[in-house]
């Protein structure tokens, strides 16, 4: 089973590179479509353009309507006592008869009473919530203190009792004596503070990985494996959570973990992913690199209120017996967040399901040293990000072949597939057509029907005037979820977090469109990623 689950290392089977090369085929073929078509007859060619921008605007609708929605769920989220809830599922009953016939409207206030009443109907099915461990593999490369130190702060203000909090902090060889030092010095600061606090070196050049996060991940998980063995601690009550190395926890996350894996007893087939939000040193970033952190965020937010869309990013939990079953992460991808979501699908068979945690985790924006070096740091971030288009092909060599050795039923991995394909070709296509694709009919053909071509920019102007609405509403929230204005700001930097906005159609086509070429194109050569290029964390004081 387990070899089953592995990306292929070296030279691809045809059907594997068949598909490999589909993404960006469909990418270059939909931009080339426009002018084949306009060239035929423009008429043609603004019908082609009119379906996808007139699709835009539908998605552009339903990406403000669901961001102002997820937005207010994070925020009632956040003020509910997560700690009492645990607290209540230690006596179920007793909380049960109390709370029965509350009319409290907080979040999930009714779900939390019916799962007071399954508990103590049938205390077998649930966990004690007083054993429930938390694991937290916090990795790192060649980050300054600076950045780790407030991160393991964050968790140390959560509100999950420190007792059983085990922080492992798993830090790369090749990040040299510094690194060392660097975690000797936290190490000797919050040793006392958690249950454990375990320091994992992952050894340089070890056979079968790639250069990233998945193997350093993995490398962690087994010694965690071998601590839990050693010290005779129990894996089923165990949840992991992956951290980054500028991941801040909100002080309640750890503990609305807790309680979705206590009151699920499908706990082991679920992973818990909450929102990302790039907020930490928003203030401090460029306005380009503003721009992508928070539309990033809104993307974020947006999937969080479309579960049955939701896949692992960046952090996120699982629980650690399912981890051992599976050998933790890809050792063989550097998008091993998102690839963990197919892994584990087709590990548990199809029954597997990624669970929204509506409080969020917070990560910085790109910020390095120079305005040149940020630019550039950004889109080598997003690039990796995009080469999540590499699962198209680990999911479609499950999904077109025998029944007897597919991995779940066909129409259940189907609509998933599409939306996998679908969302990397929506990526490099959308901003170039969008921007540029109303002048093409008018430019390829001069024929009598060409009148069309001509007035064609100024319907898309029309439909994209609509949009704006879509534009508008995101900004606006944009700006409550902006954390409190630096002291050594002026008021003037709010008015340059909403002029920031007029940057949206170049982010959209550099960091958008050319990075999800530039992914899809080494695919379709064969030219693998195969080194996650860290992105640097720079403090601004």
């Amino acid at each position: 089973m387990r070899k089953n689950l592995e990306i292929p290392k070296g030279k691809r089977t045809p059907k594997y590179r068949f598909f490999e090369i589909l993404p960006g085929f469909i990418s270059y073929a939909a931009i080339i479509l426009l002018f084949v078509f306009s060239l035929i007859d423009p008429v043609l060619g603004a019908i082609y353009l009119f379906i996808i921008i007139a699709s835009t605007l539908v998605k552009a609708i339903s990406v403000a309507y669901r961001t102002v929605q997820g937005y207010e769920v994070i925020k009632r989220a956040e003020r509910v006592d997560w700690r009492r809830r645990l607290e209540d599922l230690k006596d179920p009953h007793a909380a049960y008869e109390r709370l029965r016939d509350d009319n409290s409207k907080s979040y999930h206030h009714e779900e939390h009473i019916e799962n007071l009443k399954l508990m103590a109907a049938m205390p077998s099915e649930y966990l004690d919530p007083e054993k429930t461990l938390h694991v937290i593999i916090m990795t790192a490369y060649n980050e300054p203190i600076e950045v780790l130190r407030p991160s393991i702060k964050a968790i140390k203000s959560s509100t999950f009792p420190k007792d059983r909090i085990i922080l492992a902090l798993a830090y790369e060889e090749r990040g040299g004596e510094a690194m060392a030092k660097t975690v000797q010095t936290l190490y000797q600061e919050f040793k006392n503070v958690f249950k454990d606090f375990i320091l994992i070196k992952h050894p340089d050049g070890l056979p079968g990985e790639v250069i990233g996060k998945g193997p350093n991940l993995t490398y962690a998980g087994h010694k965690i494996s071998e601590y839990f063995k050693k010290k005779h601690l129990p894996v089923d009550n165990t949840i992991v959570t992956s951290l980054d190395s500028d991941n801040r926890v909100h002080p309640k996350y750890l503990d609305n973990v807790a309680y979705e894996f206590v009151t699920h007893p499908d706990r082991q087939r679920l992973s818990y992913q909450p929102v990302s939000l790039f907020m930490n040193n928003i203030w401090d970033a460029p306005a380009p690199t503003r721009v992508i952190a928070v539309s990033n965020s809104f993307f974020n937010v947006i999937t969080t209120m479309r579960p049955h869309a939701l896949r692992n990013f960046a952090s996120h939990s699982q629980p650690l017996q399912a981890l051992e079953a599976m050998d933790f992460w890809s050792k063989r991808t550097i998008v091993e967040d998102g690839h963990q979501y197919w892994r584990s699908l087709f590990f548990f068979g199809g029954d597997y399901t990624v669970l929204p945690i509506r409080i969020p985790i917070y990560q910085d924006a790109v910020l390095d040293e120079t305005f040149l070096k940020t630019i550039k740091a950004q889109f080598i971030q997003v690039r990796r990000w995009y080469y999540g288009a590499s699962d198209v092909a680990y999911v479609a060599v499950r999904l077109f072949t025998k029944k007897s050795e597919r991995p779940m039923p066909f129409w259940q991995l189907f609509p998933k597939f599409w939306r996998l394909l679908d969302g990397h070709v929506t990526l490099a296509i959308m901003a170039p057509l969008i921007t540029f694709g109303a002048w093409v009919p008018m430019i390829m053909n001069t024929s009598s029907h060409a009148m069309v071509g001509y007035n064609l920019p100024n319907i898309v102007s029309i439909i994209e005037t609509f949009a704006m609405i879509g534009l508008i509403a995101t900004v606006l929230v944009s700006f409550r979820m902006l954390p409190p204005r630096p002291a050594k700001y002026r008021k003037g930097r709010n008015i340059s977090m909403l002029i920031q906005w007029i940057l949206l159609p170049v982010t959209s086509i550099l960091y958008q469109s050319i990075a999800a070429y530039y992914a899809q194109t080494r695919l379709m050569l064969g030219h693998y990623m195969e080194k996650f290029d860290v992105t640097k964390k720079v403090v601004k004081k």
